[in-house]
């Protein structure tokens, strides 16, 4: 559950950060280190590792940065998961895990074409396992120098682009022209859906409420991210993968007691209700919604539905929109089951699997997400 800085702060109000700031505690310190990779990027001269410094900036599911990659042959950039940061309880089967390696390789694929290279890439080389990924490895890429290789338009946008976690401005509406133009930054063997139409808006604002409020209310899967929770500058550079509760409020909320895991898990604090409020912010603040749907749900599939994810992405950061995943009635743990088939009923009726869902619409601008450093996701040789 994402608390969002500016719903908190309204709930809550600003005497505690008076209160601290006159303690002589320094709330606005931020986490510098965790955002280095950001200013990093694009500075190697290898050009395997100048594509992946663009590459571990792409979206991801609770932002675990799933990746290693191999550099022990010249030329060649092998992807493996990584199975420590998998999410078992709202992702049992890894589809949204291998979603985001998906996103992960488009960025390598477009960074590495904006310096002349070509990336052959064979997915899966020694096979899949269907139910839960494996040490095999996801993805075998070759990178050769080519003539003419043409710039993706998209790639200019990598750098801002951001998974919004904000409400959206209800004051503006997304124009239904913007739904073409997305539609062309997604692949032709990925289906695009998308409706900024009132009733639309309003029956999928309630699903995706209902399908957030179950996952919140389950307690094992709630503590999944819970148990992810980054709070402070000094756990999000340590441990820059997670959710980051990191700034001047989420630094004061936790110096004064008032947010923390413990408080997170109460039902009855201030810091658990003022979540709930402010993530259910989100779904209904949404201005439409967009959606990936492929015929059917194969690793390759997964993959697929991730390249098309961030250039989708991409493409609402060219519209001036934010874009957030709704992943909650996606999710194939138990307890959704129900709203897993009322969104398939609508979003797919004619078969196939959802693979993505997101809201769109106008809202501020936000700080981009920590981020490991390359060197850290080298497998060691």
């Amino acid at each position: 559950m994402i608390i969002t800085r500016r719903k908190t702060l309204a709930l809550l109000g600003g005497g505690i950060i008076t209160a601290a700031a006159a303690s002589g505690y320094a709330v606005t310190r931020t986490p510098d280190q965790a955002t280095l990779p950001w200013q990093l990027a694009g500075t190697y001269d290898d050009p395997r590792k100048q594509a992946l410094s663009y590459a571990l900036l792409a979206p991801n599911p609770h932002n675990r940065q799933p990746w290693t990659v191999d550099l022990s042959v010249d030329n060649e950039v092998t992807l493996f998961a990584d199975l420590e940061k998998l999410l078992p309880e709202t992702d049992p089967m890894n589809r949204q895990i291998t979603v985001g390696l998906g996103c992960f390789l488009e960025v390598m694929r477009m960074a590495a074409a904006q310096d002349g290279y070509r990336v052959d890439l064979t997915l899966f080389p020694d096979g899949q396992n269907h139910e839960q990924l494996d040490t095999r490895p996801i993805a075998h890429a070759v990178f050769t120098k080519e003539t003419g290789q043409k710039p993706d338009h998209l790639f200019q946008h990598v750098m801002s682009r951001r998974s919004n976690k904000e409400p959206f401005d209800t004051t503006r509406p997304v124009a239904p022209h913007a739904l073409a133009q997305l539609e062309n930054a997604v692949s032709a063997d990925v289906q695009f859906g998308g409706s900024v139409d009132a009733q639309d808006i309003a029956e999928l604002r309630e699903l995706t409420h209902v399908a957030l409020k179950i996952e919140v209310e389950t307690p094992r899967t709630y503590q999944e991210s819970v148990d992810l929770f980054r709070i402070g500058h000094r756990e999000v550079n340590a441990n820059p993968d997670g959710i980051d509760f990191s700034g001047p409020l989420f630094e004061t909320l936790h110096l004064t007691g008032m947010f923390s895991r413990e408080t997170a898990t109460d039902t009855s604090s201030t810091a658990y209700k003022s979540g709930l409020d402010a993530v259910f912010a989100n779904t209904d603040t949404a201005m439409g919604h967009v959606w990936l749907v492929t015929n059917t749900n194969s690793r390759v599939d997964q993959i697929k539905a991730g390249q098309s994810w961030v250039r989708l992405n991409l493409a609402t950061t060219a519209l001036g929109l934010g874009l957030q995943p709704l992943s909650q009635a996606l999710q194939e743990y138990p307890e959704v089951g129900t709203e897993y088939q009322a969104i398939h009923n609508r979003l797919a009726p004619n078969g196939g699997t959802v693979q993505m869902l997101g809201r769109i619409g106008y809202g501020r601008q936000v700080a981009p997400s920590p981020r490991w450093p390359l060197e850290a996701k080298l497998a060691q040789t």
